[in-house]
């Protein structure tokens, strides 16, 4: 299959044609070249709603999915399916919330209203990790095989740039604005991201950890 080259770069490219319809989104790692899971990809158009029906929940103490991707104006319930209790919290400055030990599913969603990436965390097991990117654009998560598959409006021209987010960004923080090369093909457009190795243990949650036991 023939893939369009998205580098992490700015410049300046001709107008693309219109071209309505659904388009695939293929999410590298631009070191190794393995496909990238968990990414999301944001289209500069505006959203529909929010979403309903949404969820993070934990099981077998993890966070599932790792990577949430919502419209801003969501509410996230956070249901316990493991036999122990957790305690999820996050100091995101998009979204600051905290739900004390409990098992089962809580009285009340989270509703997500700002745009932004939210990490989060466990009190009580330290090694679990997830996240929620909330937009007002349209988006979508890569899958297992690093593709994901969008709607663009007939009327409108395809964009010259999109915003992407994976966890593993040396800043995974905010999102990474994307410039598209080259006029719109058939098949998935490649999108190339700079992103640390995987790691073998994430320091970047101890700290996290380190700042809810210091308050």
């Amino acid at each position: 299959m023939t893939f369009r080259k998205a580098l992490m770069l700015c410049f300046t490219v001709a107008p693309l044609a219109a071209v309505g319809g659904e388009h695939s989104f293929l999410v590298t790692d631009a070191r190794t070249g393995s496909v990238l899971s968990d990414a999301v990809v944001i289209l500069p158009v505006s959203a529909d709603h929010p979403d309903a029906n949404t969820r993070m929940i934990q099981r077998n103490r993890q966070f599932v999915p790792q990577v949430l991707a919502v419209t801003a104006g969501t509410e996230v319930t956070f249901p316990n399916q493991d036999n122990t209790q957790h305690h999820v919290y996050s100091f995101s400055p998009a979204k600051t919330f905290e739900i004390e030990l409990y098992a089962g599913v809580p009285e009340s969603p989270v509703l997500f209203d700002d745009v932004g990436v939210v990490e989060l965390g466990c009190n009580i097991h330290d090694h679990m990790q997830g996240f929620i990117l909330v937009t007002d654009q349209r988006h979508g998560v890569t899958g297992p095989d690093g593709r994901v598959t969008l709607s663009w409006p007939d009327d409108r021209a395809f964009p010259e740039q999109v915003r992407v987010w994976h966890p593993r960004l040396p800043d995974n923080t905010d999102w990474r604005e994307v410039s598209l090369s080259g006029p719109a093909m058939a098949g998935a457009t490649e999108i190339q991201l700079d992103v640390r190795p995987e790691p073998q243990t994430d320091g970047s949650l101890q700290r996290l950890q380190q700042r809810f036991r210091d308050l």
